[in-house]
């Protein structure tokens, strides 16, 4: 199913986002995802004071659904009308592991709909005596068909028009799920997700496994909200905790993927026309593995991932996408010789000329193209840092033991990403308990992160060779850029 045609409600406030940058006396936006430049109208102008729109009438309601559209603006989520909670039914994949199933149908507000669907437990009546102590409705699956499948077969007796997945290792923090309903003021949203945080332990751990998962858990998409499709800043969502509208779904999750499903069904929407929205302000826990061995295994299984998602999504699986000048940027830049740095000059400049011939209506248009210049030549060094460390660390091994130069720019990048990583999430989040010792050192971290990338890299790879497909390995050339 499509989308409806887009009728936000009188009083829906958007906002543009922290990477929108207004220019030209806020005649020229520039920003979104992907980057674009958009030109305001002196109508559009006006109505957009500040960086905050409110819908009022059919012109504030088209410009706000512009700007939702090319994300450059998300929804103020404490303007949008609460919605109904009866009109929700949570669904709840289990297999085994009763506690953690109890303790999340604890945190579900009492008077729920619930339905738990056992994804054929060998021990399915510690689950069932669960489900019915909390009241719930019991859906025992007689094959194990992975959680994809329990949800959708959980998803079959839903009869409210939105429905909530929650994993069993989840629990929901008060309002979460309140939050997210909000977001379907807004009629081509599909689905919205949280924040999923590390679980807090009565007594919290001090293995730095556990400090690396909560400071850099590959369920936790950060802090800031927005759009969510591929080539997005938020380009997936896990299903450990999703809000969706039951008639966007279809059939739900695709059947035989037990690795990737939720990544699929949010390109799979997305193509289709619906708005996804990645919401921090409503936060969910998770109980993170933290245990060396179990924890590098998850990272390899994400990775392996890659194949199916590269088979029926073959545009968005590239593990990196570049402009042919950007590729010879990298190139350059690699390559460390005496020639590198005049190189990757000249070819700045001259897409910075080729970009201000197209944004001349701009006020400054070679200021503007210079601008966008440097920001795609820093995005192309950064996806080649993750291709050396985690998409291509095999090559990169061999390769160093052969080239001086390889190994340099890897252990450049190894350093960069870390600085960059440590900065964003250790530094700029309080641990969960609040103990300044809960921080993970940069050394130790650091370390984390090569492993992680080592784990997911070699999933990628064992799922690639198995398969006989590299289509997640390869970059994406693309000549024309979204304006």
């Amino acid at each position: 199913m499509r989308p409806p045609a887009s009728r936000l409600p009188n009083g829906f406030v958007v906002r543009l986002n922290r990477l929108v940058r207004v220019r030209d006396g806020g005649r020229t936006l520039v920003g979104g995802a992907p980057t674009r430049v958009l030109y305001l109208t002196s109508v559009a102008r006006r109505l957009l004071a500040g960086d905050a729109l409110t819908v009022v009438d059919d012109t504030t309601r088209a410009l706000a659904d512009r700007l939702l559209e090319t994300g450059m603006a998300d929804p103020v989520v404490g303007s949008l009308a609460p919605a109904d909670e009866e009109q929700l039914t949570y669904v709840v994949p289990a297999h085994e592991r009763a506690d953690a199933l109890g303790r999340l149908l604890g945190s579900i507000p009492a008077g729920s709909r619930v339905i738990v669907v056992d994804d054929c437990s060998e021990h399915p009546e510690p689950v069932r005596a669960v489900a019915e102590e909390h009241g719930a409705t019991l859906v025992r699956l007689e094959v194990n068909v992975g959680p994809g499948g329990a949800r959708n077969a959980g998803l079959a007796a839903v009869t409210t028009p939105f429905v909530a997945f929650v994993d069993s290792d989840i629990v929901l923090e008060p309002g979460a799920i309140k939050t997210l309903l909000r977001h379907f003021a807004d009629p081509r949203v599909a689905l919205a997700s949280p924040r999923v945080l590390a679980l807090e332990a009565a007594e919290p751990g001090t293995g730095w496994i556990a400090r690396y998962e909560e400071a850099r858990s590959s369920l936790d998409l950060g802090v800031h909200a927005g759009i969510v499709r591929p080539r997005a800043p938020v380009s997936w969502v896990p299903s450990a905790c999703l809000v969706a509208r039951v008639d966007a779904l279809g059939g739900g999750f695709s059947d035989g993927l037990r690795v990737g499903e939720d990544v699929d069904l949010v390109w799979r929407l997305a193509e289709r026309g619906w708005r996804i929205r990645y919401e921090p302000a409503a936060e969910v826990r998770h109980e993170h593995r933290v245990t060396l061995g179990d924890w590098m295994l998850r990272k390899a299984v994400y990775g392996t991932g890659s194949l199916e998602l590269g088979r029926r999504h073959p545009r968005d699986i590239a593990p990196v996408i570049l402009a042919p000048w950007s590729a010879l940027l990298v190139v350059a830049v690699v390559a460390q010789r005496r020639w590198s740095l005049p190189a990757a000059l000249v070819l700045m400049g001259f897409t910075a000329v080729r970009i201000a011939e197209k944004v001349t209506k701009s006020d400054h248009p070679y200021r503007l193209a210079g601008t966008l210049t440097v920001t795609g030549s820093l995005a192309a060094l950064t996806q080649a840092m993750a291709l050396l460390l985690r998409h291509w660390w095999p090559v990169t091994v061999l390769a160093g033991v052969l080239s001086p130069r390889v190994r340099r720019a890897a252990a450049v990048a190894a350093v960069i990403d870390v600085v960059i990583e440590y900065r964003r999430t250790v530094l700029a989040a309080p641990p969960l308990s609040g103990a300044q010792s809960r921080l993970l050192d940069p050394v130790r971290f650091g370390i984390a992160r090569r492993l992680d990338d080592l784990a997911y890299g070699a999933g990628v790879w064992f799922s690639a060779l198995r398969g006989r497909s590299l289509g997640a390995l390869l970059p994406d050339l693309r000549r024309r850029r979204e304006q």
